[in-house]
């Protein structure tokens, strides 16, 4: 029995008496609304599988349909097929180093979209890591097949692209669109990157003056232990800039828009990713497979390409592999350059020759070293001062925080210098000394 006292908790303000016909009623629709509510859901998982269908479709066609550049992707397979069928190890090169173009490019895109929702200083750190993960993977691709000149040389290339050309470009357009404009940077950012190159100079000289001084305790053995020690310490300190950059200074390294310049909302809110971020991370995962595979196709064919074109393999590793690495550097510095964002430009350019000369360079002693390979930083003497006199001219250029169309043609004449001295190189290593 339950006494007419009895008081329904349903309602907590008012007190209602208990009546058999009024739980029955309240029950009912209790059960009407969860009814209601499950075929909500039912209503809400239907809508998200057919959003998917559509997502899907639509992603495939933004990123491998829409930019014009993607009709060189069938070059790629094409020099699979001529690998296999005729073997002329020419153009298995060319056809590779055309399809990696358009996967180079297609990388930069997919972590241009993912920076849209990380922020600028963690997007130009990730425009910087995937724009260089083609160099990474030619590099391991060359460094497990005892190529290790082609390493030292195609990573020093990237570091010279990226200062040189990439940035040069990327000034030059944008003071040609915003003539009238005097284009500014974040300068402390500059400065920093700056004394790290300088670092990553210091790093590679002290082996290579240790070897041609012959001034080593144990010939040969002295500068290889000398190498690791320094990656290690260049590694280190990369790991503290990296900290400095993301958590301790954020606020130093603070793009010019981010500032307080009140009218860069209304182009911030002109702009929108294209993919979702999970869209993004895929392709990037994607694309790294299949740059991976091309790269060793494009490794193996180096030397045959170097006999079929009479072409140094200096000039290769040098000029032509970083040119197709950067891709994606390239075509980001010059669209960021022309929108008036010089610190993604930056951060694209300059962080990555920062990243190459402290981490990937570093990384690859570290990882020769696993694999019984006697990869050093003594890159030779030429390659080394080419190095010293680019961190130079480039440190220069930035100092001011201001840059012009003048400084760009200044930096693509320089870097013309560079690819002529190289044409005409010979590496010391081919001649047994």
């Amino acid at each position: 029995m339950v006494s007419m006292d009895g008081k329904t908790d349903l309602e907590s303000d008012e007190e209602i008496p208990f009546s058999s016909s009024a739980a029955t009623s309240k029950v009912e629709a209790l059960d009407l609304e969860m009814i209601h509510l499950r075929s909500r859901g039912d209503l809400a998982n239907s809508c998200v599988s057919r959003h998917m269908w559509i997502r899907v479709p639509r992603s495939i066609y933004i990123v491998l349909f829409k930019a014009k550049i993607n009709m060189l992707l069938p070059f790629g397979p094409l020099a699979i097929l001529l690998h296999y069928i005729t073997g002329k190890h020419g153009w298995v090169f060319f056809f590779s180093l055309v399809g990696i173009v358009p996967l180079a490019e297609r990388l930069g895109y997919a972590t241009e979209q993912l920076a849209f929702y990380t922020g600028p200083t963690v997007g130009g750190l990730l425009h910087a890591t995937f724009g260089n993960a083609t160099e990474m993977i030619i590099s391991i691709y060359a460094l497990k097949n005892g190529m290790i000149r082609v390493v030292q040389q195609s990573l020093l290339g990237s570091i010279l692209s990226n200062m040189l050309l990439v940035l040069g470009c990327a000034f030059f357009t944008g003071g040609i669109i915003h003539y009238q404009k005097i284009q500014v940077f974040n300068k402390s950012a500059a400065l920093v990157n700056s004394g790290l190159l300088l670092m990553a100079v210091m790093g590679l000289m002290f082996p290579a003056v240790l070897h041609f001084t012959h001034s080593e305790i144990h010939f040969g053995k002295s500068e290889l232990s000398l190498s690791r020690f320094s990656s290690c310490v260049m590694l280190v300190a990369y790991a503290s800039y990296l900290f400095v950059q993301l958590r301790s200074h954020r606020n130093l390294y603070n793009s010019i828009e981010e500032e307080g310049v009140g009218g860069e909302d209304e182009s911030d809110e002109e702009e929108a990713p294209e993919i979702t971020q999970w869209e993004a991370i895929g392709w990037l995962a994607v694309l790294i497979v299949w740059v991976s595979v091309l790269s060793g196709y494009l490794v193996d064919a180096i030397q045959g390409a170097s006999d079929s074109f009479n072409m140094p393999v200096a000039f290769i590793s040098v000029i032509l592999l970083p040119i197709v690495g950067n891709a994606a550097e390239h075509a980001s510095a010059i669209m960021f350059a022309m929108k008036d964002k010089l610190d993604i430009t930056l951060g694209g350019a300059i962080g990555s020759s920062t990243q190459i000369s402290m981490f990937v360079i570093p990384f690859c002693v570290v990882i020769g070293w696993i694999m019984g390979q006697p990869m050093d930083l003594n890159f030779q003497l030429f390659e080394t001062a080419t190095l010293f006199i680019t961190v130079l001219v480039v440190a220069f250029m930035l100092q001011e925080g201001t840059s012009n169309y003048f400084k760009g043609l200044m930096l693509i004449l320089c870097y013309l210098i560079v690819a002529a001295s190289f044409f005409v190189h010979v590496d010391p290593s081919e001649d047994g000394n």
